[in-house]
């Protein structure tokens, strides 16, 4: 039996449409039209908020595009360039719920390229040959202010000094990491791989002053006087448990509260049932640190959680050998299958003892007569095309100890009120400058609570604005594709092949003239190439390689704070990134040569080939006939010249 969804097909029975005039005009075999090579995005890199260049580090991963330096290891020249997007591939690769692979053309073959496993490989590889980033070759004079040393402005420092601007982080806590230290729990990102990563940034040169919080210690004022510019990365790390009756009850809490209070080695066990508001990627994270820390049913009053995680004390390491199973729900307003937390991770939860309870609406903290939250009062509600319908006098109440409201986030905007929104977040522009005031830039959760990888790529999108304002360009005009995008003129400089200086005529029409890149076409600033662009019938059936999972569940999930995934072995990675289909650029089949009936379409010399440019077309001997285009498995012939 034929499995139709491993068969591809580019014409399918009973197609009679011709293809547009003006893209197909073949008669008898021929046309007036030519190959030319169009560089479009890929999908993962569209779908990736830090603009990672995904596809060029898969190619150096494979094999296809080779280190310049002699002797270079292809991980260092592939970590190189995942850091120009991103500083932390270690850490990406760990924690990012990965959207690039959820757009992966891949997945219209099998399944998508494990991307994340090839990242975390190669990040790891950068740690443990102790990979560091160059200082800037030439300051600029310029400083930059960064408020928070969290994944945005520690990303921002990065990019700064990669351009030669002095940056200081102000960050108010002891240490720097942000929510990928407070937030995140451990047994997720190690701490010696973020120490790790986060080092490598600051051995930039960058000045760091810890314990300093802006509008406090230091004021918005002083800083405009003795900096250039201020990056604002403080996060959304605040904000009420949940916004109904009785939530100022001590042990109502918020899930960025609950988590730090872990992650700071403070909260060790829990009293009662947990109760987990929410279905988002933080409250998959309180419910999953819930399961591993347990509970104690008998505890002294000062071990009550919320006084650990409000501050008030610490519980004593010795009391968790006394700690069973916790029993934690999961209550969501909408179906669980609407949640917007990544499915992996919901399906962990699940898998280790957790409770999901749906389509209940909390009403109200029902509190006992010492103020503390003894249950939570929930109504059932009904969807139906994205409207709730409250399913009146069905109310009931759900006995806990300890509420963990992880629905909504906000910034403290103690001593600089006036960048404050209506939210509680902070407003700002295309290129990431505050609408509040010029001069001053914003990334990361404080504008809209999202993924590490989102933080990052607006750490990136306001620094090349700062850069841009500090040489007086105009702001306003951004790509349609964001990132970090392959560039065939540094493929070429890098490799020593740089187009000759040009003449100073006038030319019209070259094939020969070496000041040009000939019959080649930019267009990844502007379009991403679909599936349908490419041949999908050459990619033969191919499964992930996958990292290895340690499957947790409900009997071994207490007191387990291994890390979860194994990381792949070299050969593993490469054989995954062998799977990209390198949507958008040649990645060197030979298909249009050996299929090419006129014996129109040539390599390049080896002397003179680079990623990009591998073959060439003789246009005295091309007829137009398409087949170059219909076999290309990447999309990257487009017919044209000709016209």
């Amino acid at each position: 039996m034929v499995n139709e969804a491993l068969t591809f097909r580019r014409y399918q029975d009973g197609d009679q449409e011709p293809e547009p005039w003006d893209e197909q005009q073949i008669v008898s075999g021929e046309s007036g039209k030519c190959p030319t090579y169009v560089h479009r995005a890929p999908p993962c890199q569209g779908s990736c908020p830090s603009g990672h260049d995904i596809r060029g580090w898969l190619s150096i991963t494979r094999g296809i595009d080779k280190p310049v330096k002699e002797g270079q290891a292809w991980q260092q020249y592939a970590f190189e360039r995942m850091c120009e997007a991103n500083p932390f591939p270690s850490v990406m690769g760990r924690v990012c719920p990965a959207p690039c692979q959820d757009g992966c053309n891949r997945n219209e073959v099998e399944e998508q390229v494990g991307i994340n496993a090839v990242e975390q490989y190669v990040g790891d590889w950068g740690l443990e040959n102790n990979m560091t980033f160059d200082a800037p070759k030439k300051e600029t004079g310029k400083k930059v202010a960064i408020v928070g040393g969290g994944p945005a402005g520690l990303a921002a420092a990065f990019f700064l000094r990669r351009m030669g601007h002095a940056c200081t982080i102000f960050e108010e806590y002891h240490e720097l990491g942000g929510m990928m230290v407070f937030g995140i729990p451990g047994y997720r990102t190690p701490r010696d791989v973020l120490e790790g990563e986060v080092k490598r940034i600051i051995d930039m040169g960058v000045e760091v002053k810890l314990n300093t919080r802006v509008g406090t210690d230091v004021s918005v004022e002083q800083l405009e006087k003795d900096f250039d510019s201020i990056f604002w990365g403080i996060g959304a790390q605040s904000g009420s448990a949940l916004p109904i009756p009785g939530a100022e009850a001590p042990n109502c809490v918020s899930g960025v509260l609950f988590l730090r209070a872990f992650n700071e080695g403070k909260l060790q066990h829990l009293t009662g049932r947990v109760l987990v508001v929410g279905a988002g990627d933080t409250a998959m994270d309180v419910a999953a640190v819930a399961r591993r820390i347990g509970h104690i049913e008998h505890s002294h009053e000062n071990d009550h959680p919320e006084m650990v995680i409000l501050g008030h004390t610490v519980h004593d390491v010795t009391s968790a050998a006394r700690r069973q199973g916790a029993d934690v729900w999961v209550v969501y307003r909408r179906p669980i299958s609407n949640a917007p937390a990544t499915k992996h991770e919901l399906d962990s939860v699940i898998a280790e003892g957790a409770e999901i309870h749906d389509s209940l609406a909390p009403v109200e903290v029902i509190l006992d007569d010492k103020g503390r939250a003894k249950a939570l009062r929930v109504v059932p509600v009904d969807w139906e095309d994205g409207k709730m319908t409250v399913r009146e006098g069905e109310e009931y109440d759900i006995e806990c100890g300890l509420i963990v409201g992880a629905t909504g986030q906000a910034g403290d905007f103690t001593g600089f009120e006036d960048f404050a929104n209506e939210w509680g977040l902070m407003d700002a522009d295309a290129s990431y400058q505050s609408t509040v005031k010029e001069g001053h830039f914003v990334g990361g959760d404080v504008i809209k609570p999202h993924l590490l990888t989102t933080a990052i790529g607006h750490a990136r999108i306001a620094c090349e604005s700062i850069d841009r304002r500090f040489k007086g360009e105009d702001l306003k005009k951004r790509p349609k594709v964001e990132g970090h995008l392959f560039s065939l003129l540094n493929e070429l400089r890098i490799h020593d092949h740089d187009p000759a200086p040009c003449e100073e005529i006038e030319v019209r029409g070259t094939d020969t003239a070496d000041f040009a890149v000939h019959n080649y076409e930019d267009r990844s600033f502007a379009e991403i190439i679909p599936h349908e662009n490419l041949f999908l019938g050459h990619f033969p059936y191919s499964p992930m390689h996958r990292r290895q999972e340690s499957k947790i569940t409900s009997k071994d999930v207490l007191s387990n704070f291994n890390e979860r995934f194994t990381g792949l072995e070299e050969q593993d990675a490469i054989d995954e990134a062998e799977r990209c289909m390198s949507c958008g650029m040649c990645f060197e089949c030979d298909s249009c040569v050996i299929y090419c009936p006129q014996d129109a379409i040539f390599k390049v010399k080896k002397d003179q080939r680079v990623m990009g440019r591998y073959v060439d077309t003789d246009y005295n001997k091309c007829v137009g006939c398409y087949i170059c285009r219909d076999v290309c498995p990447s999309g990257y012939i487009q017919m044209g010249l000709g016209e």
